[in-house]
């Protein structure tokens, strides 16, 4: 993975024995980059907007399900003498923080990281990897994406308008939407921007029960 700085955290945290650490964060890519080929693991960026679209979904995804996933971008097993118990610990882990502060609304740190270079682009490409994990879990399951259309279109315009318009298929109200929004003004605003969306997708796949009248 290409030299990058972590953007600081910026806001309220979830529990802190859920949360990673740095320390951690470094070594679950480094047990992501051992995984043997031909498999094709997601990295760490990748992993955690992956995570997030597996949350959002309506209906829970098993465990074994998305799993497999983190270790191979088409889900194909392991082989038997890749021991992956550290790997996967350190995956339930963030799950588990993200489903908290998705649960709750609070803010989360995405693990999105600053790129060396500057520019207008810079935001763009450095969430680059956090989107199209996100989109990932989308191709691979769509539940969210049969919800309210237009409830969707702002929160997926915002996260969708990283990546390249032509990639999206029967999408021009959402390409609509996303060319009519100003791009971030830094980095920082596109990690905000991130956060937002997931949190106003979960309003629409994961609406938080009202509370009950008193009599």
């Amino acid at each position: 993975m290409a030299t990058h700085r972590k953007v600081p955290a910026t806001a309220h945290r979830v529990a802190a024995q859920q949360a990673l650490t740095e320390r951690e964060l470094v070594e679950l890519q480094s047990l992501l980059d051992k995984v043997p080929a031909p498999l094709d693991p997601l990295d760490v960026s990748m992993l955690d907007g992956f995570l997030c679209g597996v949350l959002l979904q309506p209906r829970r995804v098993a465990e074994a399900t998305w799993l497999a996933h983190a270790t191979d971008a088409d889900g194909r097993p392991l082989p038997a003498r890749f021991d992956a118990t550290r790997l996967h610990a350190l995956v339930r882990r963030r799950h588990a923080e993200l489903d908290a502060a998705i649960q709750a609304r609070r803010w989360f740190d995405p693990w999105v990281f600053e790129l060396d270079h500057d520019g207008e682009s810079a935001p763009s490409e450095a969430v680059y990897g956090w989107v199209a994990g996100f989109a990932t879990a989308m191709e691979l399951f769509p539940q969210l994406m049969a919800l309210d259309a237009n409830k969707l279109r702002e929160p997926l315009a915002l996260l969708y308008r990283h990546l390249d318009a032509d990639d999206l298929e029967d999408a021009d109200e959402l390409i609509e939407e996303m060319e009519s929004l100003e791009p971030p003004a830094d980095l920082a605003e596109a990690v905000e921007e991130l956060v937002r969306a997931t949190l106003l997708l979960a309003d629409v796949s994961r609406p938080v029960p009202a509370p009950p009248r008193r009599r």
